[in-house]
């Protein structure tokens, strides 16, 4: 299947390989979840890969970008820069990818370490099978699916008034802090998640918790889910551990905070500043 007609976003995805490649088709190679890249840190043609002798493990396809069909491929973990090529992490690469781009990267990696972790099944250990009818894998024993995981968590800009709440991991850099985020777990609505997190984190409750915005974080395979919620009760106490620090900033008084504007959480922080006319940071 190709991109329908009238199909109104610039990327299609789709899971089965088209018979040709087309022209100028876009390879996403992974050594780990390190993307090969030129010294420029784009994306290299496949006829750059080739001459250098690259040679896939497993490839997939991804599906179609503006008339380019866009594949992955894993290659061996002893692969080496070589030729003008290098390995870097998705996360060097914000700004020097075109946003569309860096998104099917982020994608790529994913379903690649999927494929590689999924060749057996986990209850008979019988090799498995690729669908033709979507993303999955089979046990052609077992005939349970398996589909490239998705870790969903959610992140919030807990505001009181016009200050906003913002905490420090001991993995930060140093100094920098940020808003409060944590994995959904089982059972649980992402607005329940929320709720938890922020008092196991800080002791302080919540309410009306609000949807902002999502983002794929590939880092290794979550979607954010961003909220603003209010402040309702509770003085602020951390166990030092999962959390080191946690205050009170006001928009005029902010500390610093991971700069740019790629993930959600510096979204939700500009957000805050622009709605208590401040002026971000560019």
């Amino acid at each position: 299947m190709s991109k329908p007609d009238g199909f109104p976003y610039r990327f299609f995805p789709f899971h089965k390989s088209p018979e040709a490649p087309g022209p100028e088709p876009m390879l996403f190679a992974f050594r780990g979840r390190d993307m090969l890249v030129t010294e420029e840190l784009k994306l290299p043609s496949v006829e750059q890969i080739d001459t250098h002798g690259f040679e896939a493990v497993r490839r997939q396809y991804l599906g179609e970008l503006d008339g380019r069909h866009c594949y992955s491929a894993e290659l061996p973990m002893d692969a080496k820069d070589t030729g003008g090529l290098r390995f870097a992490n998705l996360h060097m690469l914000y700004g020097s990818l075109e946003d569309e781009v860096h998104a099917i990267a982020g994608r790529a990696v994913q379903i690649v370490e999927w494929d590689r972790t999924h060749q057996f099944c986990g209850g008979c250990a019988e090799p498995t099978v690729l669908s033709e009818m979507d993303r999955s894998r089979a046990c052609p024993k077992c005939k349970i699916p398996m589909y490239p995981r998705l870790a969903p968590a959610m992140i919030v800009s807990v505001e009181r008034g016009d200050e906003i709440l913002l905490a420090r991991s001991p993995h930060f850099p140093e100094g920098i802090m940020s808003v409060l985020a944590g994995f959904v777990e089982p059972g649980e609505s992402a607005e329940d998640a929320v709720k938890r997190e922020v008092y196991e984190e800080t002791a302080i409750v919540v309410q009306n918790v609000q949807y902002f915005s999502s983002q794929a974080w590939p880092f290794p395979n979550s979607l954010m889910l961003g909220f603003r919620a209010e402040y309702a009760s509770g003085e602020i106490a951390i166990d030092g551990e999962e959390i080191v620090a946690a205050q009170w900033f006001k928009a005029s008084e902010m500390p610093h905070f991971f700069p740019g504007r790629v993930s959600i959480s510096q979204w939700l922080i500009h957000d805050f500043l622009e709605r208590n006319g401040i002026t971000p940071p560019s």
